[in-house]
């Protein structure tokens, strides 16, 4: 097997840990350990001290009842048994795309979104279609351009709500259109949905919610702080289709751990306090981004919905050049930002701007002093 090298992944494991002002990460500011205990009315005295007498085997297989229990909150109408756990949305989209594709098959991605989407299925030997965003439409695709795209034989669509790099939503109305145009060929849609928007008057939902070949993948990793841990889930309508991850689960994962599943299925319980929690960062560090944007010339943003990833235009660096200039940025200044051609856009790059204050601050600042050095 030929896989392409994971661009976002590989920068971030080359150079993650050398920053000193780190605006690249797309987690809302990682909860501890301490803070997730302290939502529970007694500290977390309880959970620890069960944990403490628990012995350590493989636990709950598919995720335990009380884990699948929250997660299916999420949902309208998913049974719990067609909710599996995952290590992290990374292993759901895996298992969803190996337990689909075979060589031959048709797939349409969402392009570019999170990378593992469209190349994945082509490592498989599937013949991978685009279906690109268009920054003029605040980087969201065309459904023209799906229907001109769709085929008979296309077997699944890929998509990224809300998407990386661009923090883009697609709302429900266009995902009704969406399913309309899979349902005439009986195709399934992965929906990867780890950057939930947390603007309550977006008109968003999960896929599973909206279709019955809908394939819903999360963690906890992202817009629930926890990213530690590598939980995420699977969800589905399609009882076939999650005997198929089942089986697959056996062969690449087993189970997601007895810790990490009870701590994943605590910080759901607390669901509230944690989202509530992530919208006052959300909403505090944005309109920092903004204010930066708004007094910096040389970039230029489609801003994010409060979604914890944004994608900024240099509005003078030559896109060549883009990787040069970030590496640059890190060696000189100490900011880590991704660079757009790890998500194939140059010119451009990723800010994860949900850090703390002081972080965000500093590391904006050097970014525009280096803008001007760079030139």
């Amino acid at each position: 097997m030929n896989l392409t090298q994971f661009g976002c992944e590989d920068w971030l494991n080359v150079w993650e840990k050398s920053a000193k002002y780190d605006i690249a990460q797309s987690t809302i500011a990682s909860l501890t350990l301490e803070k997730i205990l302290a939502f529970e009315p007694d500290g977390g005295a309880v959970f620890m001290e069960k944990l403490k007498k628990e012995a350590f085997s493989y636990g709950w297989i598919e995720g335990s009842p009380d884990f699948k229990a929250e997660v299916a909150k999420l949902y309208k109408d998913i049974k719990t048994d067609n909710i599996l756990s995952t290590n992290g949305a990374t292993g759901a989209n895996f298992m969803a795309i190996l337990a689909l594709i075979s060589a031959g098959d048709h797939v349409i991605a969402q392009y570019p979104s999170y990378q593992q989407l469209y190349d994945w299925p082509k490592s498989l030997g599937a013949e991978v279609d685009y279906w690109q965003v268009h920054e003029a439409d605040a980087w969201r695709p065309n459904l023209d351009e799906l229907r001109a795209l769709i085929r008979p034989n296309t077997k699944l669509i890929c998509l990224n709500n809300a998407a990386q790099p661009t923090g883009a939503i697609l709302d429900r109305t266009f995902l009704e259109e969406v399913v309309k145009i899979a349902r005439g060929v009986g195709a399934y849609i992965l929906s990867d949905e780890v950057y939930r928007p947390l603007n309550p008057d977006t008109d968003y939902a999960p896929i599973v919610d909206l279709y019955e070949k809908g394939i819903s993948t999360n963690s906890i990793s992202k817009t629930y702080s926890v990213p530690g841990i590598r939980v995420g889930w699977l969800a589905t309508p399609d009882d076939q289709f999650a005997d198929e991850i089942r089986k697959i689960r056996d062969y690449t994962m087993i189970c997601t751990g007895l810790f990490d599943d009870a701590l994943a299925a605590l910080v759901l319980k607390h669901k509230n306090q944690v989202l509530d929690r992530a919208r006052g960062i959300i909403s505090k560090n944005l309109a920092i981004l903004k204010d930066w944007v708004e007094h910096e010339p040389l970039v230029s943003m489609v801003y994010p919905d409060m979604v914890s990833v944004s994608f900024v235009k240099f509005n003078e660096l030559v896109p060549e050049r883009t990787e040069e200039f970030a590496e640059q940025l890190l060696k000189e200044k100490g900011v880590l930002i991704i660079p757009g051609n790890r998500f194939d856009l140059p010119g451009y790059a990723r800010i994860g701007y949900c850090t703390d204050e002081e972080t965000l601050h500093t590391g904006l600042r050097l970014l525009s002093e280096f803008l001007r050095e760079f030139a």
